[in-house]
């Protein structure tokens, strides 16, 4: 199944146009490399998407064409979260004129 497609399937981003511009725009890995949303995902994988500042890895347990919202958590389990913080810059010392 393709990636953006599983995305969307597993309820991990809601719409399947979001999970496509999500892989286009580099804030989808598959075992720890950047995936087109044609990328063919297997079970097993390991998919990271960052949202933000967060980045959520989830382990692929299943494949299936449909599920309810109900058994979508099932295609997948959550193995890590992390959330980068934001880069402070410095502030400009006001020089007196």
């Amino acid at each position: 199944m393709r990636l953006d497609k599983y995305l969307k399937i597993s309820r991990i981003i809601k719409r399947r146009t979001v999970a496509n511009q999500a892989c286009d725009t580099e804030h989808v890995e598959v075992n720890g490399k950047r995936a087109k949303a044609s990328y063919d995902v297997k079970p097993g994988d390991v998919i990271s998407v960052t949202y933000g500042e967060r980045t959520t890895k989830f382990r692929v347990l299943d494949i299936k064409e449909h599920t309810t919202k109900a058994d979508a958590s099932s295609m997948y389990e959550v193995i890590g979260q992390e959330t980068r913080k934001p880069v402070e810059k410095p502030q400009e010392e006001e020089s007196e004129i």
